[in-house]
């Protein structure tokens, strides 16, 4: 039997663990996963250890506070996983959190993977040797971060984004649109305020401040508001009350691919979701809020021009960003107006984001699996 330990407790993170998991499982039917996952990677079958929810803080400034609990969490970990000595450790992503346990696992002899590479080519460039000590194996997910690390000595392999092959290349909105039961000539906005607690906080009052202003200008406009997950369902349901009264707007439960597919433009908070929505090939306005040290310390670390992963795939600003004070309803609401107004400038960014997708498009799964499973053969 192999044992894997994991840990995963992002949204994003649980989706590329899933398909981790099963691919993995086609090649070593006996293998057991246990670690801290979201709801996706539980039911797939890892055993959860903690849940994903403790650890799942945004920004610099909001993670000191809850600082004393996440190193608890780890040191839990830690614990656990020395005592059980998994054949294997995988991180995906969240390097803050994962780069500190998998530096300790590796220390004690257990062979460990980060699955996504940290963004240090963006910012913090100097902690890519924190990188090369924690990991035996990094798997990169966009093709121009292999250069940069096997540059500073990572041991990396590109495998691609495994939303590359979760989502179509090619998109049918008719066909979206009728599993939503929305009309064929509708406008339809989806709104994406993130998939944490402090996100979902922030952003909606501007995201569906913008939403109000949109359904003045624009009659007969639809908006979709997915939940990403069911514990979140209360919180959404409240800011819509709070923010969103009167609005035509559909709330889903989890269904956020669905929702881009079906809509002529996305309004998303940076992350992940600004990812999918380039897969959708739909044109996307991106907001964004920290504090303002938090802010203030990015801004003096950061080195690349733009914000939105779509945008750093393009090598252009595509999706307008509007960030910090930016982010505030009659801004956000000019902006989306501009696309919905610009039918050309659509269609050029859809085909420019068709094209970033086939670039994507990897057998990311299977690929990270062989990766993984060369360096358990080689600790034999």
């Amino acid at each position: 039997m192999t044992k894997i330990g994991i840990v995963a407790y992002e949204v994003s993170a649980d989706l590329l663990g899933e398909g981790l998991m099963h691919a993995l499982r086609e090649r070593i039917p006996q293998v057991e996963f246990v670690g801290v996952v979201g709801e996706r990677m539980e039911r797939a079958g890892c055993e959860r250890l903690l849940p994903a929810e403790h650890l799942a803080v945004m920004g610099l400034v909001e993670v000191l506070r809850h600082l004393p609990g996440l190193l608890r969490a780890r040191r839990k970990l830690v614990r656990h996983f020395l005592k059980e000595r998994p054949d294997l450790f995988i991180g995906i992503d969240a390097p803050d959190f994962n780069l500190g346990l998998e530096t300790r696992l590796r220390a004690a002899g257990i062979p460990t993977v980060h699955y996504v590479s940290p963004t240090f080519w963006a910012w913090r460039r100097g902690r890519v040797k924190t990188l090369r000590r924690a990991a035996d194996l990094v798997l990169s997910i966009f093709p121009f971060e292999r250069d940069f690390l096997e540059a500073h000595g990572v041991n990396c392999r590109y495998v691609g984004h495994h939303l590359a092959e979760l989502i179509p290349l090619a998109i049918d909105r008719k066909q979206a649109r009728e599993r939503l039961s929305l009309a064929a000539g509708n406008e339809v906005l989806a709104i994406l305020p993130g998939s944490r607690v402090r996100e979902i906080e922030s952003l909606a009052g501007p995201f569906l401040g913008a939403a109000r202003i949109l359904a003045r200008q624009r009659p007969g406009v639809r908006f979709l508001l997915p939940c990403p997950k069911q514990g979140l369902r209360p919180l959404v349901d409240a800011m819509l009350r709070q923010y969103g009264a009167g609005l035509d707007c559909q709330v889903l439960d989890g269904d956020s691919h669905d929702a881009m597919a079906a809509a002529d433009l996305v309004l998303t908070a940076s992350g992940t979701a600004t990812l999918e929505a380039l897969m959708h090939k739909r044109p996307m306005v991106v907001g964004y809020r920290v504090s303002r040290l938090t802010a203030l310390i990015v801004r003096h670390l950061i080195r690349v021009p733009y914000v939105a992963m779509a945008n750093l795939l393009a090598g252009e600003g595509l999706a307008p960003e509007l960030l910090q004070q930016a982010c505030e309803p009659e801004r956000i609401a000019a902006a989306i107006t501009a696309l919905l107004d610009d039918r050309p400038r659509r269609e050029c960014i859809e085909a420019r984001y068709a094209a970033i997708h086939r670039e994507l498009h990897c057998n990311s799964s299977e690929l990270a699996a062989e990766a993984i499973i060369e360096l358990l053969q080689q600790q034999c």
